[in-house]
């Protein structure tokens, strides 16, 4: 049985995005900015590996990541705080 190859250059930058697209799914601030910063510190964690099983078990764990974080935007979707965050609020001048 060959070895997959390592997922392409593109095919990583495809699942980064869909990442920063679900974090924006998000309605609460504190949730949304998790999400984004974890998924940039789990693509620059794994951003060296260079053996390709190594590679593709992280790829297929991020895709796996990437549908829970779908399905969680869904839920929190659903059960949206009323009011906005803080960090979320205008100063108004």
């Amino acid at each position: 049985m060959a070895a997959a190859a390592a997922p392409t250059r593109a095919e990583v930058l495809s699942l980064f995005r869909s990442f920063l697209r679900t974090a924006k799914q998000f309605s609460d601030y504190n949730i949304r900015e998790y999400t984004r910063r974890r998924a940039a510190d789990a693509f620059r964690e794994n951003r060296a590996l260079g053996d390709p099983p190594a590679a593709n078990a992280a790829f297929a764990e991020g895709k796996k990541q990437l549908e829970v974080a779908k399905r969680q935007a869904v839920v929190y979707s659903l059960y949206a705080p009323k009011a906005k965050s803080v960090m979320e609020l205008q100063v108004q001048q």
